[in-house]
């Protein structure tokens, strides 16, 4: 069994199955009722650590009502433990532990009871990809080593005119028309769609982000990733006035030359830009990190670095304010009379002045 599309609120675990029966879980464990040939079947793979029941059925059961039967037709919404999915694929679960932290799996993964699960639409779709062509393994695509063939600066616009005439447009076909890595036509995909909710979201911010997804038309199997680029993309528009504003103030200062902010994600979850200083600046650039405000970088053409932990003071690396988005003018004063290194970084604040 797996629990069936739509049916995920009536999930039941153990303890909750023994205390809606007046069980201790110790008894129920040693009386094992479940085992009774006409009790609800549990919807957890048969080898399954945490067993779990479909609520509305075992609640019937209890009432001495018709147990409802459960949908038998497959359904892309399907969710698979760990042990359903390996055997969708036709692999070992063990095999499936290493399968499932692919990014065209890990992250449509979800907590159901303190269990992992996978959507069936998102088993099947790695098994066709994997079967699709050559790859390393749980890698599906063009082998490693090749090369995208779009032009970098070009991906996103060929991508985005796909979307614009199929709002479900796979990755195999963005594969197959523009010969592109699977990971650069997930990625991409991803951010475009997030992107479009965003758009949405600003323009009708009373929407659900679901609902927003489900208006344009994007399959369920895609929405998680969608709505996790949706929303950090509304945390960079929140985010970028501030920034620019404060880059534009050390330009007029003549600390640096007028440039256009970008927001990076750092480990997929925290945004981080760069305002690189001129030889007239006390720094090579001063970094901002949503974790702890603004600090100096020794690096001009790498100041964020690939680091995602906070950088410790010294060796050129200064914190400038206590505050994770002081004003422009406080920046220029903390730069001027060398008051550096005045709080130690803190810990993740959401972005968009709320905090402060």
């Amino acid at each position: 069994m797996m629990i069936r599309a739509g049916r995920r609120k009536f999930a039941q675990t153990s303890d909750e199955l023994a205390a809606a029966m007046g069980l201790k879980i110790g008894t129920f464990r040693n009386k094992k009722p479940y085992d009774a040939e006409e009790f609800p079947a549990a919807i957890s793979s048969d080898k399954a650590r945490v067993r779990l029941w479909d609520r509305e059925q075992t609640a019937a059961f209890l009432a001495g009502s018709p147990v409802p039967e459960l949908p038998s037709e497959d359904d892309d919404q399907d969710l698979l433990d760990r042990n359903e999915a390996a055997a969708e694929l036709r692999i070992t679960p063990k095999t499936w532990d290493d399968y499932k932290t692919h990014p065209q799996i890990a992250p449509h993964l979800v907590d159901v009871k303190g269990v992992e699960h996978c959507p069936r639409g998102i088993v099947t779709a790695f098994r066709s990809s994997k079967e699709a062509g050559p790859g390393r393994k749980g890698n599906p695509g063009r082998p490693p080593g090749s090369w995208d063939a779009v032009p970098r600066d070009l991906i996103a616009s060929r991508v985005a005119a796909l979307l614009d005439d199929d709002p479900a447009v796979t990755v195999g076909t963005v594969q197959d028309a523009l010969g592109l890595a699977w990971a650069t036509s997930v990625r991409t995909l991803s951010r475009l769609r997030g992107q479009r909710i965003a758009d949405l979201l600003e323009t009708e911010p009373e929407m659900a982000p679901e609902a927003a997804a489900e208006r344009l038309g994007y399959p369920a199997a895609v929405r998680r990733a969608a709505l996790a680029h949706a929303a950090v993309e509304l945390r960079v528009r929140r985010i970028l006035p501030y920034l620019q504003h404060v880059a534009d103030t050390l330009a007029s200062a003549g600390l640096a030359d007028v440039q256009s902010v970008e927001v990076r994600t750092l480990g997929d979850e925290v945004l981080a830009a760069a305002v690189v200083l001129n030889a007239a600046g006390p720094a090579a650039a001063l970094v901002w990190d949503e974790r702890y405000g603004w600090r100096t970088a020794v690096s001009r053409r790498h100041p964020i670095g690939k680091e995602t932990s906070t950088p410790p003071e010294g060796d050129g690396i200064r914190y400038l304010s206590e505050d994770q988005q002081p004003t422009p003018a406080e920046l220029l004063a903390a730069l001027a009379d060398g008051r550096l290194g005045s709080r130690r970084p803190g810990a993740v604040h959401a972005v968009g002045g709320e905090h402060r």
